[in-house]
């Protein structure tokens, strides 16, 4: 019996300096990908008929703003590769301009575009690097927009791994939903296509046998789930995604986030992810994230 070629599937990582695209490339590799790091978009097609050469089924490359005069280039070489058959998952890593400026500040090191700050020379080296994040931002918004958005402001590198193997075993071709819950009391996720406020339902919180517990436990849940304007919130949240989904995948969006917010992500809107993963899985590829819940745990949040 003829042995049946393995589509070959391609994992393209780019985004802000700092945002951590060393820790997704490497949990990739850990992944059995084929990685390159730092690719120039000239490369992409020449590298990927290499690679169908030697029967690589799943290569990962990370391109990021160092080859940014040739990016452009990338939406045209991206479409003749799917023209071939070939699976294209492109992911965007993002960070707030805070966390950026942080992480550069913890490990001293130079952003790339630091020559092209507004005055390189400038003593205030803290506006320098805000000046060189702000012009990657420019650089890279034509790419962002066609990416698939990971916020990675508040992430671990162990969620970050986590994030990204959950993203390149998502179907293909198909719509997946993500559900993310997060608290506002540490900023909104820059990443959701869909933002909902549910601070104005009933607390656990102050229920002092509850205080300690999650929305995935089963006290808390029952607590949520006895209350109308809760299940009411609930039914508004499914009315406007069935409304929707089906125009959304109508017109190929591969991704989208739905976020889910609450004063501290523990309760509210952890019930709410619960449920509407359970709610949409049998129709839609689903994934959910509930981005506080390692900060809970107690354990120390290490830096990308």
């Amino acid at each position: 019996m003829p042995q049946i070629e393995q589509q070959l599937e391609i994992v393209l990582i780019t985004g802000m300096s700092g945002s951590g695209k060393s820790v997704a490339l490497n949990a990739l590799e850990d992944a059995g990908y084929f990685c390159v790091d730092n690719l120039p978009p000239e490369l992409l097609l020449s590298l990927i008929e290499l690679e169908r050469e030697q029967k690589t089924s799943r290569v990962a490359i990370a391109m990021d703003v160092r080859t940014a005069t040739s990016l452009p280039i990338l939406p045209e070489q991206l479409a003749a590769l799917r023209k071939q058959g070939i699976s294209v998952k492109l992911v965007f890593l993002d960070a707030t301009t805070g966390t950026l400026v942080r992480r550069y500040s913890e490990t001293r090191r130079k952003h790339p575009l630091s020559h092209m700050a507004q005055d390189p020379s400038s003593p205030d080296m803290r506006r320098v690097l805000v000046d060189a994040i702000e012009l990657e931002r420019e650089l890279l918004s034509e790419i962002r927009e066609n990416s698939h958005l990971i916020d990675t402001s508040f992430s671990r590198p162990a969620q970050l791994q986590r994030d990204i193997k959950s993203f390149v075993n998502s179907p293909a071709g198909q719509l997946t939903l993500i559900f993310k819950s997060f608290a506002f009391k540490h900023g909104a996720p820059g990443d959701a296509d869909y933002l909902f406020d549910v601070r104005m339902l009933p607390n656990p919180h102050y229920e002092p046998e509850l205080r300690h517990l999650t929305g995935i436990d089963a006290p808390v849940a029952e607590y949520l789930n006895a209350q109308p304007p809760v299940l009411q919130m609930l039914d508004h949240i499914q009315t406007f995604l069935n409304h929707w989904l089906d125009a959304l995948a109508n017109d190929h969006r591969s991704y989208v986030t739905v976020a889910i917010g609450c004063t501290g992500g523990q309760h509210r809107s952890v019930f709410l992810v619960e449920r509407l993963v359970v709610l949409y899985e049998g129709k839609w590829a689903t994934l959910k994230r509930h981005r506080e819940l390692d900060a809970l745990t107690g354990e120390p949040i290490k830096r990308l």
